[in-house]
């Protein structure tokens, strides 16, 4: 006999209300991106912004360009600035560790139709949401979405469950068919994640890193290293983090302790092949008993 779940629940309005948090953030953000305007005054006015509205980061706004997919972030003294290119913001909030996450592509590349497609498959994905749906069958209408638009969905990325401070669990939603997914439940936050290319659809690993997360808490010895990891388990716990958050006066160095002795895991950028687009669009739903509730809106 399956469990009653009541959705108006404590945990449930806290996913909400990150959620609205997100939304508007997310608007707002989306158009203050400009040719000429920085990265890191973009990544620093959205995380800004969710702390002034009540919530958290859940982890580093992504900045993606043209190939780039996921994972990059600027850092502290990045000087980067928009050109004309394709854009994709990431962005995430907490509520006491109970997470939103949403992302939208701000096109100034002038590809129209690859900007649409992840979109289109995004709203397709939404109207299939209901308890029973099988991730496979998510992922076969979202892949024949983004088809019919001439691109292809990037397959080794996936939307995603969201539990409590905890970004990324069980269940997977695939951006293609499969022929064995998860059947979803009344109570389920997922993030449903399309990517749309006009490459081959796998991305790979670059070699910049500038987000981690915690992997094993366990002692160090070096002091940098350790006013580090004491920030990390206080503020951030299991969430991704970027360098640029930390307060030590060599964040990198402690990082690299960190990471050598298996503390924190990095995150590389992934990318599509050089000259290929990526573009990207994300929504958090709450399964129903008669569908899903769309909480980033």
């Amino acid at each position: 006999m399956a469990t009653e779940v009541d959705l108006d629940a404590e945990q449930y309005e806290k996913h909400r209300e990150a959620g609205r948090i997100l939304s508007q953030v997310r608007e707002e953000t989306a158009e203050r991106v400009d040719v000429g305007v920085s990265h890191l005054e973009i990544a620093e006015y959205a995380e800004d912004r969710i702390r002034e509205l009540g919530g958290a980061p859940a982890f580093p706004v992504n900045i993606s360009i043209d190939e780039e997919a996921a994972h990059a972030t600027p850092a502290a003294d990045d000087e980067s600035t928009f050109g004309e290119e394709m854009i994709n913001l990431d962005i995430g909030v907490h509520v006491d560790g109970w997470l939103a996450d949403t992302a939208i592509t701000v096109d100034l590349s002038g590809n129209d139709d690859l900007a649409e497609a992840p979109g289109a498959a995004l709203e397709a994905a939404i109207d299939l949401i209901e308890p029973g749906v099988d991730t496979g069958d998510i992922g076969a209408e979202i892949e024949s979405v983004i088809d019919g638009y001439g691109f292809n969905p990037v397959v080794n990325l996936t939307g995603h469950g969201l539990g409590h401070w905890e970004q990324h669990t069980s269940p997977n939603i695939p951006n293609r068919a499969v022929s064995q997914g998860t059947t979803l439940e009344v109570g389920d936050v997922v993030a449903l994640e399309p990517f749309a290319t006009d490459g081959g659809g796998k991305v790979r690993e670059g070699s910049k890193e500038e987000i981690f997360s915690l992997q094993n808490e366990r002692t160090v010895r070096n002091r940098a290293a350790r006013e580090a990891l004491a920030q990390i388990t206080d503020e951030f716990r299991t969430l991704p983090f970027a360098t640029r958050w930390l307060e030590s006066p060599r964040p990198e160095m402690a990082l690299r302790r960190l990471k050598s002795q298996g503390v924190v895991h990095g995150y590389p950028v992934l990318k599509e092949d050089d000259g290929c687009l990526v573009s990207q669009k994300e929504h958090t739903v709450i399964v129903t008993e008669d569908g899903c509730e769309v909480t980033t809106r």
